[in-house]
């Protein structure tokens, strides 16, 4: 399946699960307008409907076209303060709490909402020579997406304060050695194809579950979290994928079929 919205392009790959999410306003760098942020959430619905009676849709790249992945958030929409405010983070809570896990493929200018986006994603995978950055302060304003608290829990509040008080661009090498980034690979391409093949092959509601496992994590003590990961194990030990991956596990020449069920 491939398909165009108009700041989008969208495809499905049945053969192994991923989907791609490509933002395509590249004279603009990809700025994120309202019309990019509707598109990209009616992008990851559309792959969401690849769904029938087992899960077909396994994870999600989300890239840029034409060298950048995302340089913020289109200015010239600043006018309308309420309603950009409000498009705007629809997008991200909607990446956030998508049930797939999401993958971004960072190349070029990843700035401000750009960066915002991208750390919504489950995974980062960035080019040696992509620029990150949150330069709202420039603008007298704060990055108005979670831009500090999510840098402050991927990395330190130190980070997160440093980037966002500098308005400085950052390399890959320095984001991964934050934290910001899993990994900057020699093939960008390779890398994150691969990465999301291996995650698209294993069990997907084992998949789901440990990605909502991770979201909680963050939000609750350690004893309450471990009392909700016993709440998501339970239901997983009567599915059709364990008993697969539990004859997988007996058996070393069964490869197993998992379907999300």
């Amino acid at each position: 399946m491939q398909e165009s919205l108009d700041t989008t392009t969208v495809a499905f790959d049945e053969d192994t699960g991923v989907g791609r999410v490509t933002l395509n306003r590249p004279d603009a760098l990809n700025a994120l307008s309202g019309q990019l942020t509707q598109d990209i959430v009616e992008s990851l619905r559309m792959l969401e409907e690849q769904n029938d009676d087992e899960i077909a849709l396994r994870a999600v790249v989300i890239e840029g076209a034409e060298g950048n992945f995302c340089a913020g958030a289109d200015i010239t929409e600043f006018e309308d303060a309420s309603a950009g405010a409000s498009a705007e983070r629809t997008h991200y809570r909607f990446i956030r709490e998508f049930p797939v896990p999401v993958i971004a493929k960072i190349e070029g200018y990843c700035l401000g909402g750009g960066l915002e986006t991208a750390m919504s994603c489950d995974f980062r995978f960035a080019d040696e020579d992509a620029r990150l950055g949150l330069p709202e302060v420039d603008l007298g304003i704060i990055p108005g997406a979670g831009g500090v608290q999510l840098i402050s829990e991927l990395a330190n509040p130190a980070a997160a304060r440093e980037i966002a008080m500098t308005g400085d661009h950052i390399g890959a090498a320095r984001a991964e050695e934050l934290g910001i980034v899993n990994r900057v690979p020699d093939d960008l391409d390779e890398a994150t194809q691969e990465f999301a093949e291996k995650i698209a092959s294993k069990p997907p509601l084992a998949i789901q579950a440990i990605k909502e496992s991770a979201r909680i994590s963050t939000q609750t003590t350690l004893e309450e979290g471990i009392a909700y990961d016993n709440k998501l194990f339970e239901p997983l030990l009567s599915t059709e994928d364990h008993e697969e991956g539990a004859r997988a596990f007996a058996e070393d020449d069964y490869e197993p079929e998992f379907k999300g069920r």
